[in-house]
């Protein structure tokens, strides 16, 4: 069996793109602990950030095979974001919450051709607050969104 890429660079472009072709804001979850991401620590929760990334919020935005890339404010201050595509947890929408989960991608050990795993839809309530890269933090801290995979 031929091993594949993984298809998670092509799944995040094509929400992205189908997100804001329908007029709506793409929002990543990020593991901000993984291995070369690059995000201000202080807006991290229970080891995730919430970005978004319409074009009116981010600047010099970069999306290839391999990462995610922009500048961007927090609190007025502009900030360098790089997220390597693995670090991705999810990508929605958020008027709606439409959008996909990914499970994590498992490196297979040497020799041993493993395909990753799958990824499914997923759906955000739209009623959950999300961080945005904004100005003043919110009184109320923003919770987690909650993405769950439908089948």
């Amino acid at each position: 069996m031929k091993t594949m890429t993984s298809n998670r660079p092509y799944l995040i472009r094509a929400f992205y793109d189908w997100i804001l072709d329908n007029g709506c804001t793409p929002y990543i979850v990020v593991d901000a602990y993984a291995p070369g991401v690059e995000v201000p620590q202080d807006y991290v929760q229970d080891g995730q950030i919430v970005l978004n990334l319409a074009p009116k919020a981010v600047m010099s935005f970069h999306l290839d095979k391999e990462r995610i890339g922009f500048n961007t404010r927090f609190s007025g201050i502009p900030t360098d974001i790089n997220i390597p595509l693995k670090a991705v947890l999810g990508i929605y929408a958020k008027e709606n919450g439409q959008g996909m989960v990914f499970q994590p991608e498992e490196t297979p050990p040497p020799g041993s051709p493993k395909p990753p795993r799958g990824t499914g839809p997923s759906r955000v309530p739209s009623d959950k607050k999300s961080g945005e890269n904004s100005g003043a933090k919110d009184p109320k801290p923003p919770s987690r969104p909650n993405l769950k995979i439908i089948k």
